[in-house]
């Protein structure tokens, strides 16, 4: 299991952002690279790829608050 975390320079500020969308179902195959999640932090719309492929499981569900750092889901070798 690869955890998606979000990176510690993602973004500027030590702020909040808000997970939009997930970009695939849970349980979906995805490739390394894909963009997977969509984040907003302040104006800012930040893209997370996948770190690894395999199958998709979310860990924090759209409208959930997460910060730099914070694992948001996983890819399990499918």
């Amino acid at each position: 299991m690869t955890e998606i975390r979000i990176a510690e320079d993602q973004w500027d500020e030590d702020l909040e952002g808000n997970l939009l969308t997930w970009l695939y179902d849970e349980g979906t195959e995805v490739s390394q690279g894909d963009v997977i999640v969509e984040i907003m932090v302040e104006k800012l719309q930040v893209e997370i790829e996948a770190p690894a492929s395999g199958i998709l499981r979310h860990g924090k569900a759209e409208g959930d608050l997460v910060n730099r750092g914070d694992v948001i889901g996983s890819v399990r070798p499918g």
